[in-house]
């Protein structure tokens, strides 16, 4: 099939503003958003530029906007979005170039809630066991591949760009349920801040953007009540 590709460039060396580029290109219905632009960049237009690594949906590199939604180029087919393809990058973060967006302060929200184990008892002999109960407290928010198609599609991020985001809040979940961690008294001045958990506006939009399928909203709240339970 026959389909027709818009992607939104930005060279900041030579474009004054964002502009769109056409592409007409054959595609099989099966084959993915991110086979459609390496065939755009390998054999049509080479100065085209966008992320990607492992393909299979696990490393997160290519999450773009897509049809107007946040998506992973390498899990979304051509034969579900129709001959008109619209290609953006990621709202709300700056652009470097063309699909490439600026993702220091994304991760630098990410840094600021301790994203590791923190426990200061003595090591034990082998791994510090958990039981199956404690774990599935959590285990929905270890999925997490850090593509920022959640914070991103949040509108508080788009208007308060220090907002800390639904991803960093999932990360915190993470390790705030983990019976093992006693990092709580660090990721909770973090997440009470002016711009940290009670900027959410509970819109779902993260939740419904999310190519891993966590309950990110649900998260948040979960985040929030225990911030409360803590006070108490």
């Amino acid at each position: 099939m026959e389909i027709t590709v818009r992607i939104k460039r930005y060279d900041p060396e030579v474009d004054p503003r964002p502009r769109w580029a056409e592409y007409r290109i054959d595609v099989t219905p099966t084959d993915r958003v991110l086979d459609v632009l390496n065939e755009i960049k390998w054999e049509m237009d080479g100065s085209l530029a966008f992320r990607r690594s492992c393909a299979h949906g696990i490393c997160g590199s290519d999450a773009m906007k897509i049809n107007g939604r946040n998506r992973l180029a390498c899990k979304v087919l051509v034969q579900d979005l129709g001959s008109r393809i619209d290609v953006e990058p990621l709202p709300g973060m700056p652009v470097l170039r063309d699909l490439i967006v600026d993702m220091e302060p994304f991760l630098d929200s990410y840094k600021a809630i301790v994203p590791y184990l923190i426990n200061d008892d003595p090591a034990p002999p082998r791994e510090r066991l958990q039981s199956i109960e404690d774990r599935a407290r959590f285990d929905e928010t270890t999925k997490c591949i850090l593509c920022a198609a959640c914070t991103s599609s949040c509108p508080i991020f788009w208007t308060n760009g220090r907002y800390i985001g639904p991803a960093a809040i999932v990360n915190a979940h993470r390790f705030l349920f983990d019976s093992r961690d006693q990092g709580s008294a660090q990721r909770v001045q973090v997440l009470s801040s002016m711009n940290g958990v009670w900027r959410c506006r509970t819109a779902y939009n993260c939740t419904e953007a999310c190519p891993r399928g966590i309950p990110i909203t649900q998260a948040i709240e979960e985040v929030k009540r225990e911030l409360l339970w803590q006070r108490q």
